[in-house]
């Protein structure tokens, strides 16, 4: 069975001895140098050097894609860093796929809170809208027409009662 990772390494004609500069690893992921490094400034990244040159390996690139997914999800930093830091410590994952299995939960519990919350804020907008469009036709107004029209439709009523 083809795993995410073989697929990923399949894809990429990627093998787990190459090496990247920083430069290759942000083009591989779709990231900028500036993202890779700021990453590696708060410890998720600790590249290699060569000399003063900084060099990553598959695991980095790795780290850096499990880095990208966490943020997607909505995920902080140090939340990431926990997770990177089980990988590290548990040689069978255990550890790592229950903090996962308990994160996921508690992330799409909170995205399903947010989701309820949007929800009822379009409904209130949507009837605030209605509310709006309802008095703007009490008062002779289309309330699709651009703004502009309106503006010069209410200046020229204006001027056309003073001249009365």
């Amino acid at each position: 069975m083809n795993t995410a990772a073989d697929r990923m390494r399949e894809d990429n004609n990627d093998t787990e001895d190459r090496f990247y500069s920083t430069t290759q690893l942000a083009e591989t992921v779709g990231v900028t140098v500036r993202t890779v490094r700021f990453y590696e400034s708060r410890g998720l990244l600790n590249p290699q050097k060569v000399g003063a040159t900084r060099v990553y390996t598959h695991r980095d690139k790795a780290r850096l894609q499990i880095i990208l997914r966490g943020k997607r999800l909505g995920f902080s930093l140090d939340e990431i860093q926990q997770y990177l830091d089980l990988y590290d410590a548990d040689p069978d994952h255990i550890h790592q796929v229950l903090h996962v299995h308990r994160k996921a939960r508690e992330r799409a519990s909170d995205l399903r809170a947010k989701l309820h919350d949007i929800e009822d804020a379009l409904r209130e907008l949507a009837d605030i809208e209605r509310q709006a469009a309802q008095r703007l036709n009490e008062m002779g107004v289309d309330p699709k027409a651009p703004p502009q029209t309106v503006l010069q439709h209410q200046a020229k009523t204006s001027r056309e009662g003073m001249d009365r």
